[in-house]
């Protein structure tokens, strides 16, 4: 994070400073593109990245904070299994991967909906095909987000797993990973919520409402949500 703002103040791309980072990574997609998210989140000029995002990061950190109190967890007294925290890992760092890459997505998703807007409308054929690549579009930036708080769920699920268990040492760390999970699936509840008057097929909107009405009731009672 100190690497990303140290960018913005001195105005450099994060590929100058810290161009291993660009290599191969198990898991994750276009990491460019997802650094450059980061960027334009912490970037208060760029209006076109904002909570999706974010809130997708948020989850993204809270999975990799999980996976590792899961790794200082084996081998302690009391603890489980080494199998038990490994799966845990492995499923943790499985929802970081495709929680970094949801905030790009959601970056990418809301430019296709500024592009669907500046299609031309003069003629009846241009409104039709500017209506149906705006509706197209705004299906996307709907989904995209509930997608990442379907995934902010299970990394919240993931923390009620370990929270019995686990190296007292990290209880902070444990903590962080259970504030920033609930802060970036409700971002992305409110994402999914404020697209949705948009959306011309009623069929559509009844089985996203659905999708997210259920996961609000297999979360209740998670820090309040």
């Amino acid at each position: 994070m100190l690497t990303i703002v140290l960018c913005l103040f001195y105005k450099t791309d994060i590929k100058q400073l810290v161009p291993s980072i660009f290599s191969k990574s198990k898991g994750i997609g276009d990491m460019e593109t997802n650094f450059e998210a980061i960027q334009r989140v912490l970037d208060s000029k760029d209006t076109t990245t904002g909570g999706g995002t974010a809130s997708s990061f948020a989850g993204a950190m809270a999975s990799g904070l999980v996976g590792m109190v899961a790794r200082l967890s084996i081998g302690k007294p009391g603890a489980n299994s080494k199998e038990y925290y490994q799966e845990l890992i492995s499923s943790a760092d499985n929802l970081k991967n495709l929680l970094f890459d949801g905030g790009s997505k959601d970056t990418s998703a809301f430019e296709e909906v500024q592009l669907a807007y500046r299609l031309p409308k003069s003629s009846e054929e241009e409104k039709n095909i500017r209506g149906q690549a705006i509706e197209s579009a705004m299906i996307k930036a709907t989904t995209v987000p509930l997608e990442n708080a379907i995934n902010c769920a299970k990394v919240k699920d993931l923390c009620r797993k370990i929270e019995n268990n686990y190296n007292k040492n990290t209880l902070s760390d444990l903590k962080s990973a259970m504030y920033l999970s609930q802060a970036g699936f409700l971002g992305c509840v409110e994402n999914v919520k404020i697209n949705l008057p948009y959306l011309k097929s009623q069929k559509v909107v009844d089985d996203i409402t659905a999708q997210l009405d259920s996961i609000m009731r297999k979360t209740q009672g998670f820090m309040g949500s």
